[in-house]
């Protein structure tokens, strides 16, 4: 739990940032998760020395044995003078990050040129974390050496006061990610943490899948089902599953290499050293993936449309589009092994539009697959980043049907003010939402008038399936009794003496007083 204390710190840290001139939040996260990144370097590296002091031999290391390569580590420049440690981070750290191979950081010669490490073409390079592997094109945008003292020795602070475990490490990065109060350059953002893990619970993860998040941005959908498999499954996983969970597991594509090194550097914080995160365009041609994850998590951007000769051939033959919201829809489904099942997001035009595109898509879910829910939510619940109203798709990837009724549920409130403070509040239907969902038999004797309801596939397709819950909500309407208009005359009347009394009463007053 990151306390207000903690909150206070990275605001500190935040504040000192913008102050020397960097006020895009994200490339201030960008700028904080290269200084994260270079700690976590050396903190591995002290690792390896202390397994080396207590007898363990073979083990490789991060830092050259050099001067050059030990004064690149935190720990050697963290207590240096300003212009130093700007100087080392600027000139060799940076460098030495971005051709980092086989989990190694190059040397420097004499003259303070890098060495590069030369390629090993028996050794393929899988030594090294998702997060190097995206850092070719990084730039270190600290203005000044006092800037950098200010983050380094505010970041030192936490991790030696307030970071004791590595789940704090993971909330101290969430907290940060919503400081993202932009879209990213593509449209995507951040999708809300208690909305994600709403996700993750009806889908329930277990240690044993594959999970993908095609469009993973800051890669949250990938944290909170680790989280979810932690909190549900940690004190009965096997080592195998163990060694599942710290890379095969999770999956994320992306198409902005900024967010490919955040979600990296977001799962690391996590636990997860190494998983595939690529820079993939998820349904663009070159994405040739089918049938291989058992989960598929993602909040895929709405923006627009893309390049009609681009797309993949399989996904415009399940709903010939160039609009990403549907692609998205027919990629899941082709990512998915039969019996996977998926939650997503997608605007509300996907639920009732009337083209052959959207028609096509919402057939092939209740016709062809398992279409389990649809949870509309308020428009605010994206605010500030959007106002758009959205809904939730869970489905399973069948092959063969299997859709007998779909359950609806109006989502009024997540918890928070639907205004753009988005305030904490009492009023929440997640627990309910995720409460009903598991517990389905129950809802068959709920009413179309009720907050959640069962509606038969038949009915579905006689209405062009549509999945907009106002299209099958009955509202119930209550008859008002008005008193006699001889009584509203009346009362209007008694009014309006009363107002000529008062009002006389005032003239008086004023008379009197001149």
């Amino acid at each position: 739990m990151i306390t207000g204390a903690i909150k206070n710190k990275v605001d500190k840290i935040w504040t000192d940032i913008w102050a020397g001139g960097i006020t895009n939040p994200l490339t201030v996260i960008e700028q904080l998760t290269y200084l994260m990144f270079i700690r976590s370097l050396d903190e591995k590296e002290l690792e390896t020395e202390e397994l080396e002091n207590s007898g363990v031999t073979g083990l490789s290391k991060i830092f050259p044995a050099s001067a050059a390569g030990q004064s690149m580590r935190w720990s050697k420049f963290k207590n240096r003078d300003p212009r130093e440690i700007y100087d080392v981070i600027g000139q060799r750290v940076f460098p030495a990050i971005k051709n980092m191979k086989y989990g190694r950081l190059p040397d420097f010669d004499e003259h303070g040129e890098l060495v590069e490490i030369p390629d090993e073409a028996d050794k393929p390079d899988n030594a090294s974390t998702a997060f190097a592997r995206y850092m070719s094109d990084a730039m270190f945008l600290i203005p000044t050496p006092q800037v950098l003292q200010k983050i380094v020795t505010g970041l030192e602070d936490l991790y030696e006061h307030d970071l004791s475990e590595q789940d704090m490490q993971g909330d101290l990065y969430e907290y940060m990610l919503g400081k993202l109060s932009t879209a990213g350059q593509n449209g995507q953002f951040r999708t809300p943490k208690h909305i994600r893990e709403m996700m993750v619970e009806l889908v329930a993860p277990t240690p044993d899948d594959t999970i993908c998040d095609p469009a993973c941005g800051t890669a949250g959908f990938l944290v909170s089902s680790a989280e979810y498999i932690r909190r549900h499954y940690e004190d009965s996983m096997t080592t195998e599953q163990w060694e599942h969970f710290a890379g095969p597991a999770f999956t994320g594509y992306d198409t902005d290499r900024t967010m490919l090194r955040i979600s990296s550097m977001n799962l690391m914080l996590h636990a997860i050293g190494n998983p595939e995160i690529d820079y993939r365009d998820s349904v663009s041609k070159q994405n040739e993936i089918s049938s291989k994850y058992t989960v598929c998590l993602a909040n895929p951007p709405f923006k627009g449309t893309v390049d009609a000769e681009s797309i993949h051939d399989n996904l415009k033959a399940v709903t010939n589009t160039k609009k990403t919201e549907l692609l998205f829809l027919a990629l899941f489904l082709r990512m998915l092994k039969t019996g996977g099942r998926c939650a997503c997001i997608v605007p509300d035009g996907v639920l009732f539009g009337s083209s052959t595109a959207h028609k096509a898509i919402r057939k092939e879910l209740v016709e062809n697959h398992q279409l389990r829910a649809v949870i509309s939510m308020p428009s605010g619940v994206f605010k500030p980043y959007a106002g758009v109203s959205t809904a939730v798709l869970v489905f399973t990837k069948t092959g063969a049907g299997g859709t007998d009724k779909v359950w609806f549920y109006d989502m009024k409130a997540d918890g928070f003010s639907l205004d753009d403070k988005r305030s904490e509040i009492k009023e929440n239907d997640i627990p309910d939402i995720v409460a009903r969902f598991h517990n389905m038999e129950a809802e068959s004797s709920r009413a179309r008038t009720e907050q959640s309801f069962l509606v038969p596939k038949d009915e579905i397709a006689a209405n062009d399936y549509d999945l907009s819950i106002n299209k099958y909500k009955k509202t119930e309407y209550k008859p008002v009794e008005y008193p006699p208009t001889s009584e509203i005359l009346q009362n209007i009347d008694d009014l309006e003496s009363e107002i000529q009394k008062e009002l006389a009463e005032l003239k008086s007053l004023l008379g009197q007083a001149n």
